[in-house]
Formats: structure tokens, sequence, C-alpha cells
């Protein structure tokens, strides 16, 4: 089953998160099929905290794609700051 769901990168103490399109019985930061976005929890200044590619979530999820909570979460979080 594909599953859209978070893989963490960055620093030690400096999270970045990639919005993933992936297999879900890959490891969390394993191979994916798709980055369909990102999320900065850190974000300061004039970066932007939450990047997602609406066209590309609705085709994955139109395919079948299920999202992980967390994602469901921020999608509806970037879907009011818009």
């Amino acid at each position: 089953m594909v599953v859209i769901r978070l893989a963490r990168g960055g620093a030690k103490k400096r999270p970045f998160y990639n919005i993933v399109a992936t297999d879900s019985r890959n490891r969390r930061d394993g191979r994916f099929i798709e980055r369909v976005g990102f999320y900065n929890p850190v974000a300061s200044g004039n970066e932007k905290p939450i990047v997602i590619n609406a066209e590309r979530l609705a085709f994955w999820q139109g395919n079948g794609a299920k999202l992980s909570p967390t994602v469901e979460r921020l999608v509806k979080q970037s879907a009011t700051a818009a």
C-alpha cells in the first residue's frame, strides 16, 4: 500500500521533514516514490514552514494512497494558512 508520510532529514536538534509517497513497508527515511513537499518545524524569518504540491497530493490520493495522521494534520494546517 502507498502511504504519504514524513521522512526525517536535517541535523541533530534541527529537524527537516520531506513529505513523501512511499510503500508502507519501506523504512521511514528509506526509499520513496516521490517527494510531494516538505515541512520545516524550525523555520524562521522568511522561510516557509510547509510547502505541499496539492496537485501531486491529489494524484496520489486518487490512486489510493493513505495519509499518515501527521501529514493529514499538516495538509489541513497549510490549507487554512493559504
